[in-house]
């Protein structure tokens, strides 16, 4: 089995066993056990709690201490455990603790999965600029189908959905011990400071100016990455409360149009490399940032109807963009910017920044805002109001960040990222 194909097969598996029931859980807690939007964001928010500490904590351990790809296997196998136990809780407080558990073994995996593949593609001889995006589609492809097992075995009101991605994690833990070994890059030497004994050199990146700024962003981004997933399904299967729409195709299949935006990031990461050389970082990501403005806003006047249903579809399309964009192509200027020997420590400080520290203030606020200033008097929610202000707050970020980021691109310098 080539070492390409044993890395799609790891890349498949590692957003599987997400997508299983990362767009759902807000139809499973808000529409089918009635939880509250607070108590829905307290619970979504505790993946984003988990990458303040635990990405930047695996990333140091694989840097100095462990074999990356045993740490992951054994992130994977103790995520699924914790999943198997989800359908026996009944309490959004119970539950809180749960997925806090789970995301703690689960979130690291994902920056630890790009530095296995740019590991083992380097060793091998190839360009991770070019051969890591064909093999990261199939994160996405993977993400799709678990997606569409969810919706069509009838699991996306119910516990299953995470019962589809406890096997699947297990099984992903099993096969990454197959895996080329991943050592630690370097000894730590008996001379090393406190520093670099703990591998806390990557907090150093925010002592230079552009790195810092890219951080700050990523933050800022990253407050608006999960809200689709977070609100999306729960807003197209809410429709069905509406007479007219209750038995249409957007209600019934609303995990299956939304598998739409995954099927768009297939495509969209296949031309990161094209982008990036011919428009450098700052462009792809001011690209990324205002795509997430047509997400949102295509979504605010959404329906099942046959106008707003193409809305709704076009929203999903542009979603492959505003998530890779800056997604895939933030990683892989992290990767090509940063020093071999803190690159596992790197990835995890973007994955912190981003599905940390921007992913829980986006969880924790928004579900605040909703509760608060759109929940009209029936006890109905104003979604068109909810997307039109995350619409405004991305476009916002994407003023500021056009002004601030400064960076001279060069597109002689093919396939790389320079700073």
């Amino acid at each position: 089995m080539g070492v390409k194909f044993r890395l799609t097969i790891l890349s498949f598996l590692q957003f599987f066993v997400w997508g299983a029931w990362l767009i759902t859980i807000g139809t499973y807690c808000l529409n089918a056990k009635g939880w509250s939007f607070p108590q829905f964001g307290a619970i979504f928010s505790t993946m984003a709690l988990s990458s303040l500490f635990m990405p930047a904590l695996t990333g140091i351990i694989a840097d100095k201490w462990i074999n990356a790809e045993r740490l992951y296997g054994v992130l994977h196998i103790l995520y699924g455990v914790i999943l198997f136990y989800v359908p026996q809780v009944n309490d959004p407080d119970t539950l809180y603790y749960v997925i806090f558990g789970a995301m703690i073994c689960y979130m690291p995996t994902i920056s630890l999965s790009n530095s296995i593949a740019y590991t083992i593609l380097k060793r091998n001889g190839y360009d991770v600029v070019k051969s890591f995006p064909p093999i990261r589609v199939w994160g996405t492809i993977g993400f799709i189908v678990a997606m569409w097992a969810t919706n069509l075995s009838g699991s996306k009101a119910n516990s299953n959905q995470f019962i589809i991605g406890a096997v699947a994690a297990i099984a992903l833990g099993f096969f990454s011990f197959t895996l080329p070994k991943c050592p630690p890059p370097k000894s730590i030497s008996k001379e090393a400071g406190i520093v670099e004994q703990l591998g806390l050199n990557a907090f150093k990146l925010f002592g230079n100016y552009k790195m810092a700024l890219f951080f700050v962003f990523s933050m800022l981004l990253g407050a608006a990455l999960q809200l689709t997933n977070m609100y999306g399904d729960s807003f197209l299967s809410g429709f069905g409360s509406n007479p007219a729409y209750k038995d249409s195709f957007v209600v019934k299949f609303s995990t299956i149009i939304l598998s739409i935006s995954q099927m768009s990031e297939t495509l969209f990461i296949l031309t990161i490399p094209f982008f990036l050389k011919r428009f450098g970082i700052k462009k792809v990501m001011l690209m990324s940032m205002l795509a997430w403005v047509f997400r949102f806003a295509l979504f605010a006047y959404g329906d099942p109807g046959f106008g707003g249903t193409v809305m709704i579809i076009v929203s999903c399309i542009v979603y492959g963009m505003a998530f890779d964009f800056f997604n895939i192509s933030g990683s892989l200027f992290v990767e090509t910017t940063t020093d071999t020997s803190i690159r596992s420590s790197a990835q995890g400080l973007f994955m912190m920044m981003t599905n940390g520290v921007g992913a829980y203030l986006g969880s924790v606020i928004s579900g605040y805002i909703i509760g608060k200033y759109f929940i009209l008097q029936d006890g109905s929610s104003n979604w068109h109001g909810i997307w039109l202000t995350f619409a405004i707050y991305a476009l916002v970020v994407a003023v500021f960040f056009s002004f601030l980021f400064k960076h001279k691109h060069n597109p002689e310098l093919a396939g790389a990222i320079k700073h």
